[in-house]
């Protein structure tokens, strides 16, 4: 996700995209305003209920009802968020160990504000893991697999051209984003470092918060995601590793704002 594209998600959109596939919707009645799980609830019930919390707190940062950089309580997250407090406390220290948040005793939690640091190195980290992915993309993903890609950027590298930087262009690019470097990842299978891209989202939310979807930012995007599978098309290891450092580059610059 990811990406090259430098544009302001709504959090809803984007959150879609970062959560990851172990968690599951909860029943209705986990949406009640208790304080408390019952101490006889199942496990299972607990677990849903700290993904639940898990996700709240991660749309509140995205759609800004928890503005990035906030100091805020626990309390208060209890009563804007509308969780049961054990729950919250075990969603905020798995924020902690992600880097999105950190826990204060007996003060608040302080959420993460993203900056050219955080950008810088949370473009480093995806290239380092990407650029190896796309050389094994390169080597053994399907033919038919590559194509499709090509066939989906095409497609849509025409409609922003016909349509322009529309809302629904920008959520079909963000899904195509998932597909490209989903499928480049995927080809490590390594279960590892599926997690750490999944985490690493995360931060490329916070970091295009406050960025704007142009149709000449999100062309640019479409084409070096093309220049990569070119490269594997033609089997070409190092060309795909190059062309995908080459996105990272370019995304960063573009969103330090130098392109």
């Amino acid at each position: 996700m990811t990406s090259g594209l430098v544009f302001q998600m709504g959090g809803a959109d984007w959150f879609k995209a970062i959560t990851p596939t172990t968690m599951t919707k909860p029943s209705k009645t986990v949406r009640t305003r208790s304080s408390t799980v019952p101490a006889e609830e199942p496990l299972e019930t607990g677990r849903r209920l700290g993904d639940l919390a898990y996700r709240r707190i991660l749309e509140g940062l995205f759609d800004r009802r928890l503005p990035a950089g906030s100091f805020i309580s626990q309390n208060e997250l209890v009563r804007l968020l509308d969780l049961p407090i054990q729950p919250l406390r075990d969603a905020l220290r798995v924020l902690e160990t992600e880097g999105i948040l950190k826990i204060h005793a007996r003060s608040g939690i302080e959420f993460l504000k993203a900056d050219l640091e955080l950008a810088r190195s949370t473009y480093q980290f995806r290239s380092i893991i990407e650029r190896s992915a796309a050389r094994a993309y390169a080597e053994t993903a399907e033919s038919t697999d590559i194509v499709i890609l090509v066939e989906a950027h095409n497609a849509l590298l025409a409609r922003v051209e016909l349509e322009g930087a529309t809302a629904a262009v920008q959520e079909a690019m963000e899904q195509l984003e998932q597909r490209f470097h989903g499928s480049i990842i995927a080809a490590l299978r390594n279960p590892m470092i599926e997690t750490t891209a999944r985490r690493l989202k995360n931060h490329v939310a916070l970091i295009r918060l406050d960025l704007t979807f142009t149709v000449p930012r999100v062309i640019r995007t479409i084409r070096e995601h093309l220049d990569v599978l070119d490269a594997c098309l033609a089997r070409d290891p190092a060309a795909a590793e190059a062309a995908l450092g080459h996105h990272f580059q370019a995304a960063l610059q573009r969103i330090l704002g130098m392109v």
